[in-house]
Order: structure tokens, then C-alpha cells, then sequence
């Protein structure tokens, strides 16, 4: 399983998609729906988590693309 992807807000306005305990950016996006998009095909490759945060940095939302032995119940996809 590959590292878990962040969208996170820039300091410097847009968005950043991050590998967990990466300090910098795979990408940096204008948009958080273009952001959201990208990290998810990249956490469905690596079979990883998708962790979307607000814009004060808050989890806001979680998506799971890897093999978890107790799935949610969750009617997103």
C-alpha cells in the first residue's frame, strides 16, 4: 500500500496534494475540486487513503482505495 494522499490548502492560495510525511508537494492545483481529483486517481494507483482537509486544516473527509479489512458502509462511490 503507497502513502496516503492530503489535499491541503497553500499558504499561497490553491491547493496541494501531499504524500503523508512528505514535506513538499506532488502538485499544487488553483482549485480544490481539480486537487480532490488528481490525489484520488493517485490513491486509487497506490491502493491508499484519500484525506481531503478544509481550508483551516481540518479533516473534512476520508476516501479508502486500499484493501481495508472492515470497509464503511459509505454510499459515495
Amino acid at each position: 500500500m503507497g502513502k496516503n494522499q492530503h489535499v491541503v490548502p497553500n499558504k499561497n492560495g490553491g491547493w496541494d496534494i501531499k504524500g503523508e510525511g512528505n514535506s513538499k508537494s506532488t502538485k499544487h492545483t488553483e482549485t480544490k475540486a481539480e486537487a480532490i481529483d488528481l490525489a484520488r486517481d493517485i490513491a486509487k494507483n497506490q491502493k491508499s487513503e484519500l484525506v481531503i482537509h478544509n481550508k483551516n486544516g481540518q479533516i473534512s473527509d476520508k476516501d479508502s482505495f486500499g484493501n481495508d479489512p472492515c470497509p464503511p458502509k459509505d454510499t459515495k462511490h
